[in-house]
């Protein structure tokens, strides 16, 4: 899995995406445009950096559907592509990819275990110039998410009664859970509404326990930039993990009173931090 990935296989993927994010319900999707029509051509000022969203684990590329319209009426270009959630070393390495096709300066942006692969796909990667993490992962090199999890108190994720777990069709090599849909509102969308965290819930993709167990290879927070919003009702990833972690990488540092699910909760808070770390790279131009 972690050998090198086709500009071909990422722009199919993309595509695919792009379509799926477009059928999506009412107030959860994201518009057909959302990835961009020309995602490494120019619009507006030439330093207005690309955004790049990275959902997490139990979510898609719609979680982001909010914030990326409120992105694009400031007139940035956005990529939300969808994650495969099989493995620390071949997601980063697929996120890579779709950033070697980005021209300019880049904002990456995480979610969740999306934090986690932000942090090795942008190691050595130019154009990127700022890291966003939202109720994210942050690793240092040698360090898994499901570590940074049992770190701090707080977490219910890895409760019997709140996952449920599927063999993977590969003879017995490993296994991927997904939150219990009855349980997926108070789990990681809690404040969401009702409706709409039932179609979140029924469309959230699942990831692998290799995936939570592998550890990191590079910590791209040790040399970009970093931003980071705590979200201190989140019942996947401890608050004070979060606080813990986003000290630790120094990151300009927010708190709002959400779940995991912030981009969907609150979407202003979200876009507005990335905002801010847009115009420091645009400022640095």
């Amino acid at each position: 899995m972690n050998s090198p990935i086709s500009r071909r296989t990422v722009t199919a993927s993309l595509l695919a995406g792009a379509a799926a994010l477009g059928t999506a319900s009412a107030g959860y999707a994201t518009p057909a445009a959302a990835a961009g029509r020309h995602p490494g051509r120019p619009s507006g000022r030439p330093d207005t950096p690309t955004v790049v969203l990275i959902h997490g684990a139990f979510a898609d590329a719609s979680s982001w559907s909010q914030v990326i319209e409120r992105l694009q009426r400031r007139g940035h270009r956005v990529l939300a592509p969808a994650l495969p959630l099989r493995g620390l070393a071949s997601d980063a390495a697929y996120i890579r990819s779709v950033l070697d096709t980005v021209t300019g300066p880049v904002v990456l942006v995480g979610h969740s275990y999306g934090g986690a692969v932000i942090s090795q796909a942008a190691d050595d990667a130019p154009q990127v110039e700022a890291l966003v993490y939202i109720a994210a992962f942050v690793p240092e090199v040698g360090e898994s998410a499901l570590q940074l999890t049992d770190r701090f108190p707080g977490s219910t994720l890895g409760q019997a009664t709140t996952t449920q777990y599927y063999p993977l069709p590969d003879g017995g090599q490993g296994e991927e859970l997904v939150i219990k849909k009855e349980l997926f509102r108070k789990q990681f969308a809690a404040g969401v509404p009702v409706r709409t965290a039932q179609v979140m819930a029924a469309g959230q993709r699942p990831i692998t326990l290799a995936a939570l167990r592998e550890t990191a290879t590079a910590a791209a927070w040790k040399k970009i930039p970093s931003w980071y919003l705590v979200a201190t009702e989140d019942r996947n990833i401890p608050p004070a993990a979060e606080r813990w972690m986003a000290e630790r990488a120094r990151a300009r540092t927010v708190t709002v009173h959400a779940p995991h699910a912030v981009s969907v909760s609150d979407p202003g808070p979200v876009t507005d931090l990335i905002l801010r770390a847009a115009r420091s790279v645009r400022s640095a131009h």
